[in-house]
């Protein structure tokens, strides 16, 4: 990639103040297959101050100018999601065509969703004789990671824009080619310079500069609970809005209203999608006691259907995980599930037997888990699922709320009663019967999974200000 020892700034392709490389492993194979450029406090200083100059004249623009723009970008976005699904399933280890049908694509999606509530939404009314304004928020900080990387960075993207913000993007430096193709499509489709720009770094580095500069007005970070731990302490003492959506431990109540082979066998599926690796994975399956050897027979059974290889092969379902430290993570929380005495019912540890080399896990499935597991407790980031026993469905919400987590439940069953139970999650997104996602829903946790909502008309209000005119008719 031509531009990966450059960062986008100011419109430009620039040097690194000082050049420091990172070697990018294709989590396949083990071997790198390209480097990037470190960025420096340096390096975000001169994006931040880029972004600060462009916010000026970019803030009084219109709304109507502002939904060209995005409509550009949303056509080349389209025109170029094949060769971003190629980088993503390299880079992170997706199937290509999942990258292709749901990674790449999502991007484009978020564009689409963004533009329909841009145009309904009101940035000025009156509120008796007072005029309310909605206004951009200023110069945002955003930190995205590796695992749905073109989803997080265009919900974050798409709304900036759409406000008037300007910004500076720090994207994971575990799958970071995709975001330089992203920076690639902004600059093609006459983003202003200054509007976007893009430095790689580390956490450490640029990340904890983004979040502390006092001329960023937010930052919007999606990651760790950890992490946004920390990028929420670095921006404190400057009060700047801080939007984070963190980890998950996201139930999937089964109950006994449900067709029970469907809802074991899709449950399976939905947990193990992208290699487990979702924050909103329903990772504690939460099924009728007495149906505990049933639910995983059944469990087993798919998982063996599943296909885990290469990521290029069309007949795979499961790519490898996006690291050596993401397999390792998985491995040892495997082996505390086996410790802490949950039934194994399938998989386990070290890779699947046909594979020696890559970061590949084996699907991995404990029957009888109690909630107090660690496998229970702790957010795995893989394909690992818990199946855990109620009594009756006071007990299975009071199971799935019992976590530090928020941000996603799932429920099984006869539609009155799912509806019931939904009222009952503390979960920003409750999903009933297998329904589909939906771009336009507010995304985002309660408690220890962040705050703030993204996705469609929400995301807008993510990045406004709110100011009163009082007086305005009088």
């Amino acid at each position: 990639m031509k531009q990966a020892h450059k960062f986008y700034i100011g419109g430009d392709w620039v040097d690194p103040t000082l050049l420091s490389t990172r070697e990018i492993i294709d989590p396949s194979t083990e071997q790198p297959i390209g480097t990037i450029a470190m960025g420096s406090a340096a390096d975000a200083h001169k994006a931040i101050a880029a972004a600060r100059s462009a916010f000026a004249s970019f803030s009084q623009t219109t709304k109507e100018e502002r939904l060209a723009l995005l409509k550009r970008i949303l056509s080349i976005l389209k025109r170029r999601n094949d060769e971003i699904a190629d980088v993503i399933s390299r880079e992170m280890g997706a199937p290509l065509a999942m990258a292709r049908a749901e990674q790449a694509a999502l991007g484009a999606i978020h564009f689409e969703q963004t533009i329909k509530a841009c145009e309904t939404f009101a940035f000025e009314y009156m509120q008796g004789s007072t005029r309310i304004l909605h206004e951009p928020i200023g110069v945002v900080a955003m930190i995205t990671p590796w695992n749905w990387p073109i989803n997080q960075i265009a919900c974050k993207v798409a709304p900036a824009l759409a406000t008037g913000c300007t910004m500076v993007l720090k994207p994971s430096e575990i799958a970071p080619f995709n975001a330089i193709v992203f920076a690639e499509i902004m600059d093609e489709a006459g983003v202003p310079a200054g509007v976007f720009n893009l430095v790689h770094g580390d956490g450490p580095t640029v990340g904890t500069i983004l979040a502390s500069h006092p001329d960023v007005d937010m930052v919007s970070f999606t990651g760790s609970t950890r992490a946004g731990i920390a990028v929420a302490q670095a921006a404190a003492p400057t009060v700047k809005r801080v939007h984070q959506e963190l980890g998950g431990k996201s139930p999937n109540i089964i109950l006994r209203s449900a067709d029970f082979a469907a809802a074991v066998s899709a449950g399976v599926r939905r947990c193990f999608g992208n290699s487990g690796q979702s924050c909103n994975a329903p990772t504690r399956m939460l099924i009728p006691a007495e149906r505990m050897e049933e639910a995983s027979s059944i469990a087993a059974n798919e998982a063996a259907m599943l296909v885990v290889g290469s990521p290029s092969d069309p007949r795979t379902n499961l790519g490898p995980v996006a690291s050596a430290a993401q397999f390792e993570k998985i491995q040892t929380l495997i082996a505390a599930g086996i410790a802490e005495g949950a039934e194994l019912v399938t998989g386990g540890l070290g890779r699947p037997s046909h594979l020696n080399t890559g970061y590949y896990v084996r699907p991995t499935i404990f029957a009888r888990v109690t909630n107090s597991m660690t496998i229970a407790r702790e957010e795995i980031f893989g394909p690992v699922l818990s199946i855990v026993g109620y009594q009756s469905e006071d007990e299975a919400v009071a199971i799935a709320n019992d976590t530090p987590y928020g941000l996603a439940a799932y429920i099984q069953g006869d539609p009155l009663e799912a509806r019931s139970v939904a009222c009952r999650l503390r979960a920003g997104t409750v999903r009933l019967n297998q329904s589909p996602w939906d771009g336009a829903a507010p995304f985002g946790g309660y408690k220890q999974s962040g705050n703030g909502r993204e996705y469609g008309k929400f995301g807008l209000h993510e990045f406004t200000e709110i100011k009163g005119i009082v007086g305005f008719a009088e």
